[in-house]
């Protein structure tokens, strides 16, 4: 064959290593697995068949046609070795021995019989390497500057390899199975004999395959990897911020209820069963967004709270609630803080007492909430699009700013209309979130796209 096309095919090699390794991360469960290092048989078994089939349509579009009647040619795009070996570094001996028997069936069709057990070796050899592992983070930092050791591995006076030179050791199995394999497709048919340097290219072809998949997958994991962090760091702000919320009405309401023990048992029993819903609720509840009944319904046993304590005579609940809201997905925990803070700095100063309104309507594709009182006011209309410079809207309305930054990023809107003696409006803008909110995670929401991120 002519040097360049020798050259030529055994670049077409490496490009369709990258392409077949690009296309693969496409796939969500193929990331998945990717991702998972402990993996159930079910997902080896996955693992394979993804790796084999992606082989077997890699080797069709290099021969351009669908032909297994031929023995594969280690310069026409057969990435069935490199397959094998991956397979058994990624996923164990189990995998490493299933996907060679898969991966030789197309030659064994053709009369090559020794390849379905030379395969099959090559797939536990590389199943054992990753027993051999210190960890199974050595295998996605396989690099070819490895070969940059390899002078410094051999004069090394030490009878076993260190544990930093495992990833050296893989190298030179890779090499010392593409030698077992070319020595053996000497005795299988159609064999045609390639100058030694070809050989060398050959060997050099696929380390560096296995090196590009191994790279673009884990360029994935990576991304996979921050992704989990962030999730988990918005888990910890939001468990954080929530906690910051519980202590302010549990401890007034147990000091309404040691005060009324005596003078008023059944109210103080009332009371504790109230406190106890609440509780509940707020211990056994992980998720991130309720249904904004749910939250009506804490924020009535909280008022039946707080009514008991000021008296029915100085505070009263006005709700205009639209019906077709109350199944739309909020925060948790999001008008109890509002509320508190109008109580506790709207009316708790006035003498007479006064109201507290509760309003949602859904607009367009935002659900609109106001909480308003007809309290004493702020000294000055507030715009709350950052939970900074809040002034005396108080910790209560800063968590709540805080929570939706987090939730939203910019596409929800909180705004603050109060004046003294006039009361305090509280107005939030809220985009209407998909229906499977409630399994997933605390994250970030992208109106745009109308998906977490």
């Amino acid at each position: 064959m002519e040097l360049r096309l020798i050259l030529i095919n055994l670049l077409v090699k490496l490009g369709l290593a990258a392409a077949l390794a690009a296309a693969l991360v496409r796939s969500v469960e193929f990331k998945a697995l990717l991702y998972r290092e402990q993996r159930l048989l079910r997902d080896r078994v996955y693992l394979v068949f993804w790796l084999v089939i992606s082989e077997w349509i890699g080797k069709a579009l290099a021969a351009g046609v669908w032909k297994f009647g031929a023995t594969p040619s280690p310069i026409v795009g057969d990435l069935s070795l490199e397959t094998a070996i991956l397979l058994g570094a990624l996923a164990g001996r189990f995998a490493g021995i299933i996907g060679g028997a898969l991966l030789a069936l197309p030659a064994v069709f053709t009369g090559a019989w020794l390849t379905l057990p030379l395969y099959v070796v090559i797939g536990f050899v590389s199943g054992q390497l990753r027993e051999f592992a210190p960890n199974h983070e050595e295998i996605w930092k396989f690099s070819p500057f490895n070969y940059l050791s390899l002078l410094r591995w051999i004069r090394r006076a030490e009878p076993r390899p260190r544990v930093a030179d495992w990833q050296m050791m893989f190298l030179l199995s890779i090499v010392v199975l593409r030698f077992v394999q070319l020595e053996a497709s000497r005795f299988m048919p159609g064999y045609v004999p390639e100058p030694r340097w070809v050989e060398a290219l050959i060997y050099a072809t696929s380390v560096t395959v296995i090196v590009i998949e191994l790279k673009i997958w884990n360029g994935v994991r990576l991304q996979i990897k921050l992704e989990e962090q962030e999730r988990l760091l918005l888990q910890a702000r939001m468990l954080a911020l929530q906690n910051q919320i519980n202590p302010h009405f549990l401890f007034n309401t147990l000091n309404s209820v040691s005060s009324l023990v005596r003078v008023a048992p059944d109210t103080a029993r009332e009371m504790i069963i109230k406190l106890a819903t609440i509780l509940r609720r707020l211990l056994h509840s992980s998720d991130a967004f309720v249904p904004l009944q749910d939250e009506i319904d804490f924020i009535d046993n909280y008022l039946d709270i707080e009514v008991v304590r000021f008296g029915r005579d100085k505070l009263r609940v006005v709700k205009e609630l639209d019906p077709a809201s109350l199944d739309v997905m909020v925060p948790s925990m999001l008008l109890q803080p509002l509320v508190e803070n109008s109580i506790k700095h709207g009316l708790s100063s006035k003498i007479e007492g006064g109201s507290i309104y509760l309003r949602s309507q859904i607009a367009k594709d935002h659900l609109n909430i106001e909480v308003e009182d007809d309290g004493v006011g702020m000294a000055s209309v507030q715009l709350l699009e950052r939970p900074t410079g809040l002034g005396q809207g108080g910790i209560g309305i800063a968590n709540v700013a805080e929570r939706l930054k987090v939730l939203y990023g910019d596409t929800a809107r909180m705004t603050i209309d109060s004046h003294n003696g006039s009361g305090t409006l509280v107005r939030l803008r809220l985009p209407i979130l998909p229906n499977d909110v409630t399994t997933v995670p605390a994250g970030i929401y992208d109106e745009r796209s109308s998906t977490r991120r």
